[in-house]
């Protein structure tokens, strides 16, 4: 079987510890877009790993983990992250495939995403030069892994990006150019660093896919980011939805057998845009600290609000979702009240569906649906039926109003504090 993961919300939803879980009864798991933007947190005995490019699969021996062409490469911060892996014991060496098709970030890319943020009134992106990579990939002057490994192509390619990169960072920014002298020979080194790991990525999973092998697929960020379905233009640069899994990878649809969305108890985003049930000052602070809800990649604080199941139902509809995954349900522990967003109004007119327009959505007035919180301690529940009785009709609610029955829950950031469960979408 193969199965996608997707987040449901703003990322940021726990997919790293779900694709954990996941990934004990899959042979390949496969990383389909984003770049090291992205950050997957997974905590194994006590000990945190955070994966920005390897999937999280990385730490199951035995499995082969798989860097899509959809995804783009910092290559030095993919050498780092192999080297901090090796260093806590994980084995890092045929287990991993990057593809040789997938587009390098260069230094000029890092340099114009924090220089064109800064003029675009801030979007609020991580500076790590994503946009940038994908706007020469569409526009085709990318740099692809496979040029590295070709000192005249990569020459060839590089003076003429840096030719056009350089002009703009100098008469249209006023900074200091790139410099040929020392990226050049650097890049030449790291295509020698990451040729082993290089390869056909769609040929190795077609192989697999032959050999009846089971597939687990990915994806960075969320719904509400993808490019073209998401907030925009407060979103990411690729498609963090289901479809990205084949375009990232080479896998056609029909091969996709089971999707699975991640989505929060609650929502939260990083950066700017729209945030239809955010919270106030006060309570923002307290989500904070208690899922700790700090950027794995950047550090940045999270914003916090009330679950909002038009989100969770638009991004349902968009993926074809088969189930859901629920994080993060012990962080609404001890909560006397709980809210649900079931629409929005609009200058008198209640929306049920999630509005396209940007400026409409920043004017969207919550509709909340109010429920009874839980005192006890959900951390050390081992199934269903140990939830208080108002977590579980919590969860029911989330199933009916989402459409998509819930068969997994997260209680804490241990490999172990979940468990499976089945809760039906339309749940009496």
């Amino acid at each position: 079987m193969n199965t996608v993961v997707v987040g449901v919300q703003w990322g940021d939803e726990g997919k790293g510890k779900i694709i954990d879980l996941l990934a004990e009864t899959a042979d390949v798991i496969i990383r389909y877009q984003g770049g090291n933007n992205a950050g997957h947190t997974v905590v194994v005995d006590g000990e945190e790993f955070i994966f920005h490019l390897i999937p999280s699969g990385i730490l199951h021996p035995g499995k082969l983990c798989v860097i899509g062409n959809g995804v783009v490469v910092d290559p030095a911060a993919l050498l780092d992250e192999i080297e901090h892996l090796r260093a806590k014991g994980v084995t890092v060496g045929d287990n991993l495939v990057v593809s040789d098709q997938a587009h390098v970030i260069l230094p000029y890319h890092k340099v114009l995403d924090k220089l064109q943020d800064a003029r675009s009134g801030r979007l609020g992106t991580t500076g790590r030069g994503i946009g940038p990579c994908y706007v020469d990939k569409m526009a085709r002057c990318g740099i692809r892994l496979a040029d590295l490994f070709d000192p005249a192509s990569f020459e060839r390619k590089l003076r003429s990006n840096l030719d056009e990169k350089n002009w703009l960072l100098q008469h249209f920014y006023h900074v200091e150019p790139v410099a040929w002298e020392t990226t050049y020979p650097r890049y030449l080194d790291y295509g020698r660093l990451l040729k082993p790991y290089a390869g056909s990525v769609a040929t190795l999973l077609h192989e697999a896919m032959g050999q009846q092998q089971s597939l687990l697929f990915e994806g960075a960020q969320g719904t509400m980011l993808d490019i073209d379905h998401g907030t925009y233009p407060y979103v990411t640069s690729s498609s963090a939805t289901v479809g990205g899994a084949c375009i990232g990878t080479g896998v056609p649809p029909k091969q996709l057998d089971r999707i699975i969305g991640v989505v929060k108890a609650y929502t939260t985003r990083v950066g700017e845009g729209p945030l239809p049930t955010e919270f106030p000052p006060d309570r923002m602070e307290v989500f904070r600290q208690r899922g700790k809800e700090f950027g794995a990649t950047t550090g940045r604080p999270r914003r916090c609000g009330w679950f909002d199941a038009v989100v969770a139902r638009h991004a349902a509809r968009l993926n074809g979702l088969d189930e859901l995954a629920v994080t993060k349900l012990d962080v609404l522990d001890g909560m006397a009240r709980l809210k649900i967003c079931v629409a929005y109004r609009i200058h008198g007119t209640i929306l049920h569906e999630f509005p396209a327009d940007i400026e409409a959505l920043n004017r969207c007035e919550p509709i909340y649906e109010e429920l009874d919180g839980w005192r006890d301690s959900t951390s050390h529940v081992t199934s269903y039926d140990g939830l208080p009785s108002a977590a579980r009709q919590y969860l029911r609610r989330i199933a009916e109003l989402v459409n998509v029955p819930i068969t997994l829950v997260s209680i804490g950031v241990q490999r172990r504090q979940a468990f499976r469960v089945t809760i039906n979408a339309h749940a009496a």
